[in-house]
């Protein structure tokens, strides 16, 4: 069992003690946005799924139902998916950023499932961060030489 605590699980359990902190949910986000996150991929061979459509090279992310709701799983540690999974499993390397700029709604996450540091992430809250996304890359074009 992974019992080694990450920046991002110290910035969560600073802004788990004070939400409405300013200073401690800016921390948190903008830790979660440059993270690399290791998100479980289906193989070909997962549930007979049709996967003629992908292009040669593509991945499919695992998504998961639960309470009605689709969530795409994110671990911010290799051993904590796999300590999710109970096995070795395919994954693509994924910054935090990226995620957020490619989700669409009604598409959630679960961040470090089965850790006491996991966090599910709500649409409304996947939209602001992907609106944070947007304006940084606005800025950054119009800074560029």
């Amino acid at each position: 069992m992974d019992t080694a605590m990450t920046e991002l699980d110290q910035a969560l359990a600073v802004l788990r003690l004070d939400g409405e902190d300013a200073k401690a949910q800016s921390k948190y986000y903008d830790l979660f946005l440059n993270t690399v996150f290791y998100v479980p991929t289906v193989s070909n061979e997962v549930h007979g799924l049709p996967m003629d459509d992908l292009e040669e090279g593509s991945v499919m992310p695992l998504v998961i139902e639960a309470e009605g709701s689709d969530y795409l799983l994110l671990f911010d540690t290799r051993e904590r998916l796999t300590a999710w999974a109970q096995a070795e499993v395919d994954f693509v390397e994924v910054p935090g950023h990226v995620v957020a700029a490619n989700t669409m709604p009604p598409l959630q996450w679960a961040l470090n499932v089965g850790t006491e540091y996991s966090k599910r992430f709500l649409t409304e809250e996947i939209a602001w961060l992907k609106d944070v996304v947007a304006q940084c890359e606005a800025a950054a074009g119009e800074s560029a030489p």
